[in-house]
């Protein structure tokens, strides 16, 4: 296993489906699409874990951000295993090059929101060494 950056559509294409396990409400063009409006607009990367077939079986979305609250930070938007792939260290080791990436970039802190009802997630993120700081609340309609 080893982690991509994402970068071509050919990798776009590639990840999509890992991602539709997270982002149900998308179609694999649907994420394509949304993906490349968001690292054209708002910095917005990619990486995926891949096997040596060279099929994707971790994806994770992120930005550096610059926050009085948290300094410069990696935040991530989405990560997501296969669902068939889980507990094989993929994530695992996504988590340890978005550390290095982080780090590399003068980040001082990684970020991320979960969802509450992803009790599993959870599990995997304390283990990891996240803890959880805070609440996140929302309007979701305006």
């Amino acid at each position: 296993m080893h982690v991509e950056q994402v970068t071509t559509d050919e990798q776009l294409m590639r990840m999509a489906p890992v991602m539709c396990q997270l982002r149900p409400q998308f179609d694999a063009d649907g994420v394509v699409q949304q993906a490349r409006q968001q690292m054209l607009e708002e910095g917005y990367h990619l990486a995926m874990v891949v096997d040596d077939d060279e099929s994707v079986l971790c994806v994770a979305g992120f930005v550096i951000q610059r926050k009085l609250a948290w300094g410069k930070h990696l935040y991530v938007d989405d990560l997501v295993t296969d669902e068939s792939m889980r507990s094989t260290g993929a994530g695992a080791m996504m988590i340890d090059w978005l550390k290095a990436f982080a780090r590399e970039r003068g980040c001082e802190q990684l970020h991320l929101d979960s969802g509450v009802q992803r009790f599993g997630a959870h599990r995997f993120y304390l283990r990891h060494g996240f803890d959880i700081t805070s609440h996140h609340f929302a309007i979701s309609k305006l």
